[in-house]
């Protein structure tokens, strides 16, 4: 079945079919979780990524018949080695890169907000330059993918590989549910995928250079975002 042009599906249908799709889909592989998707919602389906790495990205690369739209998240506060790797993996795989940035440049959010927003409120800043644009750049679509998995914190442990974005009454995808670091290793080594420079010196998930720190081996993937405070999620997965 594929629903790429039925747009006007009621959300109670969308929410019961995420439902049926997630037990349906408990322990799948990345790939076939993609395939899923992309056969039930064609190109009302897309990518969002960190570019942390290229994994999901190339997953989808590989294992998809058509380019998917990747959503970029152009924040103005992200490390240079992040923009370079949405740069390679808009020119090395078979994806389409959709760069999407907030209403108002970071200049501007210092003149309305004052200077270090993020500093001192970190969630309207998360909202403003992350959580709109992501709601405004998903509106064409039916279903989003992002690359969640289970084991990189408790806020994620119960991550379905298929659930309801109720917020934005959308399917949320996350082919990578089911997989571990040593799960995601093993495929960078394998494929030899592009990863964020960052990742070797420490930074096991990576967001805005001035919320992101370089983790310890005993800490939980996400320990190094908004260090210090109680925050451990943007917004865009709640």
């Amino acid at each position: 079945m594929t629903l790429s042009l039925s747009r006007d599906l009621a959300a109670a249908e969308l929410e019961a079919l995420a439902g049926q799709a997630g037990r349906d889909l408990e322990g799948a592989l990345p790939h076939d979780v993609l395939r899923w998707a992309w056969e039930t919602f064609g190109t009302g389906f897309a990518l969002t990524s960190s570019m942390g790495d290229a994994v999901l990205a190339s997953l989808a690369s590989d294992v998809l018949p058509e380019k998917i739209d990747v959503v970029f998240l152009d924040t103005g506060y992200h490390f240079p080695q992040t923009l370079q790797t949405r740069d390679r993996v808009a020119a090395e795989l078979n994806v389409n890169v959709v760069s999407v940035k907030p209403a108002i440049t970071v200049a501007q959010q210092n003149e309305l907000y004052g200077q270090s927003l993020y500093a001192r409120d970190p969630d309207l800043c998360c909202s403003m330059r992350k959580v709109v644009p992501l709601d405004n750049a998903l509106q064409p679509y039916l279903a989003w993918g992002s690359g969640l998995r289970r084991d990189e914190g408790p806020s994620r442990a119960d991550t379905p590989a298929v659930g309801w974005d109720g917020k934005r009454g959308k399917v949320k995808v996350n082919p990578l549910a089911f997989w571990n670091q040593d799960d995601v290793d093993a495929y960078i080594a394998e494929r030899n995928v592009i990863i964020n420079p960052l990742v070797h010196h420490g930074f096991r998930s990576i967001g805005c250079a001035p919320c992101t720190r370089p983790v310890r081996k005993d800490e939980d993937a996400r320990a190094g975002r908004w260090a210090g405070r109680e925050k451990t999620e943007c917004g865009l997965h709640l």
